[in-house]
């Protein structure tokens, strides 16, 4: 049996493993990942999943009644309001939409629950390969036919196949949350709704987003050198944003603590490598984007289950028709996302996403 090992326990990565696994495929997979547990660190936000990409994913996984049980449609509702506060599109989804929310924790315990037990190591770092063994970083060794750079931004299965780095597009993101915002804060609860809210201005924007279980997510972007200091502090962010109206500035007083600060990098656009035999990278590995695609975990979810296909047919030998078919998929994404944070978080703003929404929802 073909031993395939996954570095990275990601959606990329999980979907890779199920998918596999559903197809009863003659390979041992093994998903490596550095945290502890499943429930080691924060997950991050909410997803929406798109049919032909994320949901395909999901289907070929087996899991898309599973993901419809616990998804938002109500999610995809659309907030756009000026710095002012004023409303400018407030777009209620409709039934005809089918890209509804899931929280990112709520996607992998999806993923995770389908694996057969001990698919995933926890707790294990991959160091560097050795011939065709990987050495872990506690000096064990693990023969692997074929490896799978699922490890996201900064992969460290990348190098070995590529010399591209990320690189910052000048957008630093500060993450925030409130929890239990229909109590504590109706007011906020109903500044942003029931899907996601934003208000770009002059090279900032506020954007706040629902997950589950009463739960708002927010981030303050701007943009500012990488390493500018004290954006984790309320009050210094609060300045950046001091002509913003006090109803929403208001989402950052009262955030809970611990401001996350997240400069947004990318990988260029159009990345490829030569074909190394019996290696590859899917999602943030392969084709780290901004968040401004929409597309980041759709994409990845994609890849695994492209992959995972072209293995079951092909051999290791699939990993060519996979790249060939990741390759002009994910470039034109990154283009749009380029794009999309330098048309957000822009002089003019809110004159782009004014016009972006207001044209996606004619054509909806």
């Amino acid at each position: 049996m073909t031993t395939l090992a996954v570095i990275g326990a990601g959606p990329a990565g999980l979907t890779l493993a199920r998918v596999l696994q559903r197809l009863d495929a003659p390979y041992d997979v093994v998903v490596l990942d550095r945290d502890h547990g499943p429930d080691d660190r924060p997950q991050g936000g909410t997803l929406d999943m798109h049919a032909g990409s994320g949901q395909t994913a999901l289907e070929r996984a087996g899991l898309l009644d599973a993901f419809h049980a616990v998804a938002r449609p109500e999610g995809q509702d659309v907030r756009l309001l000026a710095h002012t506060g004023e409303t400018l599109i407030s777009h209620v989804a409709g039934p005809e939409e089918v890209a509804p929310e899931i929280d990112r924790g709520d996607l992998r315990a999806l993923l995770l629950d389908a694996l057969r037990p001990g698919t995933v190591r926890w707790g294990t770092k991959f160091d560097r390969i050795d011939g065709t063994d990987l050495v872990l970083d506690d000096g064990s060794r693990l023969a692997a036919d074929v490896v799978v750079g699922a490890d996201g931004a900064w992969s460290r299965v990348r190098p070995l196949l590529s010399p591209a780095r990320p690189e910052y597009s000048g957008v630093v993101f500060v993450e925030f949350r409130l929890t239990d915002v229909d109590t504590r804060r109706p007011d906020l609860a109903a500044l942003v709704g029931r899907g996601s809210m934003s208000a770009p201005y002059a090279n900032r924007s506020l954007i706040a987003q629902r997950n589950a279980r009463g739960v708002v997510r927010g981030y303050a972007a701007l943009r500012r050198p990488a390493d500018t200091p004290d954006l984790d502090d309320r009050d210094v962010l609060l300045g950046y944003f001091a002509d913003y109206a006090d109803e929403l500035t208001d989402l950052v007083r009262a955030a809970d603590e611990g401001f996350v600060v997240r400069p947004i990098t990318a990988l260029p656009v159009g990345h490829r490598w030569e074909p190394v035999p019996g290696m590859t990278l899917v999602g943030d590995a392969a084709h780290l984007m901004s968040p401004f695609s929409g597309m980041g975990a759709n994409l990845a979810m994609l890849d695994g289950s492209d992959l995972a296909l072209a293995l079951a047919e092909h051999g290791p030998a699939g990993i060519t028709a996979y790249e060939e078919l990741m390759f002009p998929r994910s470039e034109a994404a990154a283009r749009g996302a380029a794009a999309g944070i330098a048309d957000a978080i822009a002089p003019d703003a809110p004159a782009h996403s004014l016009r972006h929404l207001s044209q996606m929802l004619q054509e909806a």
